[in-house]
């Protein structure tokens, strides 16, 4: 008896795996295993998202085009060459659809974004990964893998889990490199997280074979709404959207993330606390022998000893109600991502890894967390 065969690459997906955001038998958490953004949405995009629902009997425009004015002026960009999806996530499907397929290899570091992976397999091409140095892409390891079967090369920018970052010069020479034919992604979901990167802009605008996508999800609190974006070539945009559906972003997806736009207070205090906290919990975990890289994002890679105490810490935290990501899915089993939330989630996780490492007595518990910096 025969049965539906599924198309090559798709049984070899292992599915998506999200950060925990809940535990059983507590209802008061602190999450910090998605890297959401704990001051929220703006209160703009609040109120326009339930605007919006007055109007759901309504269809969305098709074409998107006040949102990627919205972007194009925010950013100077060409809105014409600004295409919108699902998330980022949604982009890298249309890359990889439109670009990639059998016979064809699709590049990406070896602490990358597992969506390039799934979305390679998923389009019937290859994946290759390339080794990272102490959690850095390298530009040389990926211009060694390139072959005449590459179609496609991802980059996060910063990396994620490991909130490390390419330096421009690196990306130019990677831009610069690599054969004409093959699309080099800029991911930069966390551009917003470091002053004065453009998250690959002017890539794009010198190599007409450099795209670049962004998010919502993070710097902008819309993770819930799923909307991102892509900037790359008039060519490749209207490659993408042949296959883009017409309807693929709601009305209340694109006000919200319009009215985000145009509250720049709202972004910078965001940054502004993020920035700051994320110094203070990476220098007290250090303080607590729990090093790591230095992040240019939303959360901080923490490295320990190895896999069991990284597991037992999370166990740990976990039994004291803090959620936070195990990442030995992305090759990091001794280490622990954890999100920059507010300042009282912040100091709360520092205390309770001070307390799993035995520095700090659990009669300190109201002391430590009570000072301020």
């Amino acid at each position: 008896m025969t049965k539906p065969v599924p198309q090559p690459g798709i049984m070899q997906i292992k599915p998506y795996v999200g950060g925990a955001s809940g535990i059983d038998g507590m209802s008061n958490v602190i999450k910090l295993s998605s890297n959401e953004n704990p001051f929220g949405p703006s209160p703009l995009a609040v109120e326009a998202f339930q605007k919006a629902g007055h109007a759901l009997h309504r269809y969305p425009n098709t074409d998107h085009a006040s949102l990627r004015a919205a972007i194009g002026k925010l950013h100077g960009l060409d809105p014409e060459r600004i295409i919108c999806g699902v998330g980022s996530d949604e982009v890298i499907t249309f890359l990889c659809q439109c670009y990639s397929g059998p016979e064809t290899e699709v590049i990406y570091t070896e602490h990358g974004f597992s969506m390039y992976k799934i979305s390679a397999l998923a389009a019937g091409a290859t994946p290759v990964m390339v080794p990272e140095r102490e959690r850095m892409v390298d530009v040389d390891e990926i211009l060694k893998a390139v072959t005449p079967k590459t179609s496609l090369v991802f980059v996060t920018n910063p990396g994620n889990p490991t909130g490390t970052m390419v330096s421009r010069a690196d990306l130019s020479r990677l831009a610069r490199e690599l054969p004409d034919d093959v699309l080099m992604v800029i991911d930069g979901a966390y551009a917003e997280y470091v002053e004065g990167f453009d998250g690959g802009a002017s890539l794009v605008e010198k190599f007409p074979n450099v795209v670049m996508t962004r998010t919502f999800s993070k710097m902008y609190g819309l993770g819930g709404l799923r909307i991102g974006w892509g900037y790359a070539s008039a060519e490749v945009i209207g490659v993408l959207n042949r296959v883009r559906g017409p309807f693929n972003l709601s009305m209340p997806q694109l006000d919200a993330a319009e009215a985000a736009l145009g509250d720049s207070e709202h972004v910078e205090r965001c940054l502004r606390e993020n920035t700051r906290l994320r110094a203070w919990l990476a220098e007290a975990l250090a303080e607590l022998g729990v090093p790591s890289d230095t992040s240019c994002a939303n959360f901080i890679l923490a490295r320990f000893a190895d896999a069991n105490e990284a597991n037992a810490c999370d166990d740990f935290l976990q039994s004291e109600g803090i959620i936070v990501r195990r990442v030995a899915g992305y090759g990091l089993p001794n280490y622990l991502r954890i999100t920059i939330g507010d300042e009282a989630s912040c100091r709360r996780v520092a205390h309770m890894v001070g307390r799993f490492k035995g520095v700090v007595p659990a009669s300190d518990d109201s002391k430590s967390e009570g000072k301020k910096s």
